[in-house]
């Protein structure tokens, strides 16, 4: 897909994290570095291309700039995208994502992290 870029991903996603929020960027996270495995099929890699276009893409169900509901599609699609290559998230790929996470927020609630890792076992 020409549309998914990891500069526009790693661009609108550090641009926006405070944003869209902790949920939805660690889930982008997970996702991103699932991607990135050699080990993750091709069928996998291409849901998780298709979650992250609907991100980076400014056009979508509800648009970005709406304040407090811009991005609650958004996170419904990751989520999604998330829960059905779970199997390709494993310990290496959550500690990227929070290493990541981390450099983004100061302050990480781990509730928020722990629901997010328990939709997945």
């Amino acid at each position: 897909m020409d549309t998914f870029s990891e500069d526009r991903f790693w661009h609108k996603l550090g641009r926006f994290a405070s944003t869209i929020g902790l949920k939805a960027v660690y889930t982008a996270l997970l996702l991103y570095y699932a991607y990135k495995k050699k080990e993750t099929p091709k069928w996998a890699k291409r849901v998780v291309v298709g979650a992250l276009v609907y991100l980076i893409v400014p056009v979508d169900a509800i648009p970005d700039f709406i304040p407090l509901l811009g991005f609650t599609d958004d996170l419904g699609i990751l989520t999604s995208g998330l829960l059905t290559i779970a199997a390709y998230i494993d310990d290496d790929v959550r500690r990227k994502a929070r290493q990541k996470l981390d450099a983004w927020f100061p302050v990480v609630t781990e509730t928020d992290i722990d629901e997010i890792d328990d939709r997945l076992t």
